[in-house]
């Protein structure tokens, strides 16, 4: 029923233990825990202990078997009036309603192969697989992706790779992944102490820190000082392999965050907020449904937004679909040749115009002390690239040093392997099409596609020469500008309201698409300015 991660952790597994029971457990094992009968201690303490646990195998293990079982004991628990915790997510995600979602019991071959290996992977099928199993050819190379960079071959040790994840989330404020890294720590062996905040990690990690927060924030500050200061620190210098393997955790780490804030993933259902014990003397506050039904306690929060949904505030009218269309045909059609000069100022304009969007969503008023523990400097933040106070930096021109060309073969030589599924999960987030648009077919979104992706990278200065930027004005509207501009740069902000309020013919598939470009856009936006320093470093 269930295969071990390879490499294994030093601790114990409690999925691997808790499945392992279950594969034995009987209908007179349970009644036998329930009565407290000769059902040896630690059996009872486990299931007693791990019931979170136990209820989201229930819920969300795409093995059809597992989830009947937990179903079932979680069943003779409560018939014997055991506190037995009900989920308060209703769905991995505040924005999209559960039954919009890929299910579990998906007659589509791949997907449901694909939530199998998520979950054999990670000891679960978490809610952001779930999501982004709209798009199973882009799924496979994302868990093929993260699976390598921390469970594959590296410089890192494995506990290093996964509180590098913690430092990343933790710019953005991402409890969601913290949470979930956090764990993967401990089950690697990390130091619990570590867990207390920054101040208790290795020196070699800390002098990671400026890294973090500035390819976060503002990559175009990295500078070779940088990589000097990892490379000669003494008895903690990183070696080059190793400082590349770091900045494609943090690059990664970072875009995910936006991708869990734009599509609204929820907590997990076994960790803080996802599930609550009913209270004995409150009868009202218990749920509503069966705790281990498909209807769940609060499963109307997707509806209005949940807590942080803000205030509504007044939308211009959108583009529809029809007019998108006709501005798509209209400039393929175009014949008209411009010069690099007049390509340099549409670019500028663009820039001009992205720095004078405000950003939706009010700044969160409270870091939980659980993630202020990983965030240092927290005053430092997306500051617009045609604003930037440093005079001597340029914009990037791709011409001059490019993903494909230059970033692709550094990070292969450094890092073996990794340039190679980085590559394939750029070029299938942008190319991924189905030929539709809401409710359209047979039509070639790829002019729709391009302006997003790079108009991602302009917000962070980065130019492509060949591109006529004038197109993403005719394509991308002010309000999908915003949310983009906020998704990339503050995604903590971004709420369902603002994801309600654009592209609003668009299919929900079609909006985590449009999240998955904005992941991929800007960790490969990312990256190119940290190889470009890396690179300069070496040649220097």
């Amino acid at each position: 029923m269930y295969v071990a991660r390879n490499p294994a952790p030093d601790g114990d597994d409690i999925d691997l233990d808790l499945i392992s029971w279950l594969n034995g457990v009987s209908e007179d094992k349970i009644a036998r825990v329930c009565d407290g009968g000769d059902v040896p201690k630690e059996c009872v303490e486990l299931v007693a202990f791990h019931l979170p646990v136990i209820l989201r195998l229930c819920l969300t293990c795409p093995f059809a078997n597992v989830r009947d079982k937990c179903r079932h004991i979680l069943e003779a628990l409560q018939s014997r009036e055991f506190a037995v915790p009900f989920p308060v997510v209703p769905s991995p995600s505040r924005y999209i309603p559960p039954d919009e979602l890929p299910f579990l019991g998906t007659h589509n071959d791949k997907t449901h192969t694909l939530f199998g290996d998520a979950f054999l992977q990670n000891n679960r099928l978490d809610h952001v697989s779930q999501v982004m199993g709209y798009h199973p050819s882009y799924l496979e190379h994302f868990l093929r992706t993260q699976n390598f960079i921390l469970r594959g071959d590296g410089p890192l040790p494995f506990d290093y790779r996964h509180y590098i994840a913690i430092m990343a989330a933790g710019r953005h404020r991402c409890s969601y992944l913290i949470a979930l890294q956090k764990q993967e720590f401990l089950l690697q062996g990390g130091d619990q102490n570590w867990l207390r905040g920054l101040k208790c990690i290795p020196q070699k990690l800390r002098n990671l820190y400026d890294i973090n927060k500035i390819l976060a924030h503002r990559p175009w500050l990295l500078k070779t000082a940088h990589i000097e200061k990892l490379t000669k620190g003494g008895k903690d210098s990183w070696s080059l392999a190793e400082v590349v393997q770091a900045i494609v955790i943090l690059t990664h780490f970072h875009s995910l965050c936006c991708f869990v804030f734009s599509c609204g993933v929820n907590q997990e259902l076994d960790q803080a907020g996802g599930y609550e014990y009913p209270c004995q003397s409150s009868p009202s506050s218990s749920p509503r449904r069966n705790p281990v039904g498909d209807v769940v306690h609060g499963a109307e929060d997707w509806k209005d937004g949940g807590a942080n949904a803000g205030p509504p505030s007044p939308t211009e009218p959108e583009v529809g679909i029809t007019t998108l269309m006709q501005r798509m045909k209209m400039l393929s059609e175009q014949m008209e040749e411009c010069t690099p000069v007049e390509l340099a100022k549409r670019f500028e304009s663009i820039e001009t115009q992205s720095a004078e969007l405000g950003v939706i969503g009010p700044e969160p008023q409270d870091t939980p002390a659980d993630v202020g523990y990983f965030v240092d400097d927290a005053s430092f933040k997306y500051q617009d690239f045609a604003k930037r106070a440093e005079t001597d930096i340029h914009t990037f021109r791709v011409q001059d040093y490019s993903w494909d060309d230059h970033g692709y073969s550094l990070v292969n030589r450094l890092y073996n392997e990794v340039g190679t599924l980085l590559d394939v999960k750029f070029k299938t987030a942008y190319n991924l099409t189905y030929y539709t648009m809401g409710g359209r077919t047979d039509v070639d979104t790829s002019r729709f596609r391009r302006a997003i992706w790079n108009y991602i990278q302009a917000l962070l200065g980065i130019r492509h020469d060949d591109y006529d930027y004038a197109e993403i004005n005719a394509l991308v509207e002010k309000s999908l500008k915003t949310f983009i501009k906020s998704a990339c740069c503050y995604p903590e902000r971004v709420t369902k309201k603002d994801y309600d309020r654009v592209l609003k013919e668009f299919k929900h598939s079609e909006k985590v698409h449009v999240n998955l470009m904005i992941l991929e856009s800007r960790m490969q936006a990312e990256l190119i300015y940290a190889l470009r320093t890396v690179n300069t470093y070496m040649t220097n």
